[in-house]
This record gives structure tokens, sequence and C-alpha cells, in this order.
């Protein structure tokens, strides 16, 4: 079978400052790299493979625990622009309040999938259209074991793509992220079907 682990970043200064993350490129906090350490960790014991193939987005964030898991599993990583978060736009960066006060929210029965929730953010589409794409390469590549480092909102689009959704019904599907959540997708040997075994597991920062 094939195995994918599609990590969210830990906690970076965004975080802590309440800011707005998307394309404003924070790094992790001295927790976060505690925790990306220790789900580096937990995740290689439980894989017990080393040298699997790490792909990560190449904000600073996911860099930084890409390069964490890097090291516990002994490999290197390969950055890929198309698995960053969404761009907000004239957001990235704000305080959360601005955020509340000045988003945009689509219009009654309006096109959701082109929606923009601010001056120059990304749509739906355009964010599903570039993942899709990054996943496509991955997935040719599948190895027994991979592991993806993405952000939040990304992940819900990781996801999609995985299950072959086409971007064009992405619209309104949304999967709750969680900092240093683990998710675990699967394609059987047998018939090629795909699953989401568990989704933002938390118990890699416990274990």
């Amino acid at each position: 079978m094939k195995n994918v682990y599609v990590v969210t970043h830990t906690e970076a200064t965004h975080h802590v400052q309440r800011l707005v993350g998307g394309w404003y490129d924070t790094s992790l906090t001295e927790n976060g790299r505690m925790q990306a350490r220790k789900i580096a960790t937990t995740l290689c014991n439980e894989i017990g493979e080393r040298n699997i193939p790490i792909y990560s987005s190449d904000l600073k964030r996911c860099v930084e625990t890409a390069d964490i898991f890097a090291e516990a599993f002994s490999t290197t990583v390969i950055f890929d622009g198309n698995l960053r978060e969404a761009s907000w736009g004239e957001a990235d960066g704000k305080p959360q309040e601005w955020w509340n006060q000045n988003i945009v929210h689509k219009p009654i029965n309006g096109n959701k999938l082109d929606h923009r929730v601010f001056r120059n953010a990304e749509s739906r589409r355009e964010v599903g259209t570039r993942i899709q794409s990054s996943l496509d390469q991955i997935v040719g590549k599948l190895e027994n074991y991979t592991i993806i480092i993405t952000h939040g909102f990304a992940l819900t689009f990781v996801i999609m793509a995985w299950l072959k959704v086409p971007v064009e019904n992405m619209e309104y599907c949304h999967f709750q992220p969680r900092s240093g959540g683990v998710t675990l997708l699967r394609e059987d040997d047998l018939w090629g079907s795909r699953t989401v075994i568990f989704l933002n597991k938390l118990d890699y920062l416990t274990d």
C-alpha cells in the first residue's frame, strides 16, 4: 500500500502574534520547533523506515518544519511553491481583527470558486489548480511512504486532489485544520482505491 502522511506546519510566529498567514512568510516559534521534532520522531518510529521522500511548501514555516523532518528521516526535501498556503492578498500579515472587519463574503448564490475574499487574494479555483498539479506529480512518484508538509487551508485541497475531486467541484469542501495535525492518506495496491485513514490527528504531539 502507498501511504502519504500530510503534516500541517507547527506553531509559527504569526499564530502567537494573531496575524494573518497566507504568503506572509513567518518562521516557527521555539515551541513550534519542539512540536516539529516531536512529530517527526514519533512518526519516524511508527513508519520504521528512513530516507523516504518529503515534499514541502517553500514558505519558511514549512521549510523549517521540513528540515526537522529531513534530519529525523535522514533524507532530503523537495520544496514546491504549489504546496503553499492560499495567498490572502492585501490581508497577508494583517492583524486577525483586520481580517474579520474587511473580509468580503461571497454574495448569496454567487460563484464561490472564483470569489476573492480580499483584494489580490487567490480564489479557491487558483489554490485548487496549483495544489492538484503538485499532487499529480507527487502521486506519479509514490513510494510505500511519502510525507507532505503544508498549511492549514491548503490541507483541504491536498485531500480533495488526492481523492481526485475535479477543481470545478472544489467549491464548498473544508476540513478543519490544526497546526501540527497529521493526516494519513492511503492507496491500496489491489484496487488503487484512495482513502483518508485519519484526519488532523494530534496524537503525534503527545505520544
